[in-house]
């Protein structure tokens, strides 16, 4: 299994002298809930993006990294606003691969709680599921175009 990391608010941390979040350029959160999960898995760092930020080329390169790896279970990391984007992008490739589209609404820096849950339930959704592209937010499992951010609300549900 590998967890490939873009960003998004799950990875935003506080500039204290700027007084704004940012996405950094580093694995930090997503490695830290592994650990304290006591879990030892692949992690690769792509893009480092708020994924309001994320176009075409960004979304070519998630989707090469995806197909040029070796791994059948693949766990992306990404921000809330254009998961199901992204997620359609990887589903038209009919991989014969299970990838799972996880994130957070809260930066783990500011409340690691939100994170931390929504990974461990990727991972754990991950070793159960057939091949196909799924979110997995909020405790909402389910193929990618069954699952949305509803704005209006702050939550994932069903569609």
């Amino acid at each position: 299994m590998l967890i490939l990391n873009t960003g998004g608010t799950f990875n935003k941390r506080y500039n204290p002298l700027t007084g704004e979040l940012f996405v950094p350029v580093d694995n930090d959160a997503v490695e830290e809930i592994l650990q304290s999960l006591v879990i030892d898995m692949d992690v690769q760092g792509i893009l480092y993006k708020d994924s309001l930020e994320m176009g075409d080329t960004d979304r070519s390169l998630l989707a090469d990294t995806i197909v040029q790896s070796n791994e059948k279970v693949i766990i992306v990391v990404h921000g809330t606003d254009t998961m199901d984007v992204s997620a359609e992008v990887i589903a038209r490739l009919a991989l014969q691969k299970t990838v799972i589209f996880t994130g957070a609404m809260v930066p783990f820096s500011v409340d690691p709680i939100e994170a931390t849950a929504n990974l461990a339930m990727a991972i754990g959704f991950a070793q159960r599921s057939c091949s196909g592209v799924y979110i997995v937010m909020q405790g909402i499992c389910g193929q990618y175009n069954y699952v949305r951010k509803n704005r209006e609300c702050g939550k994932f549900e069903y569609v």
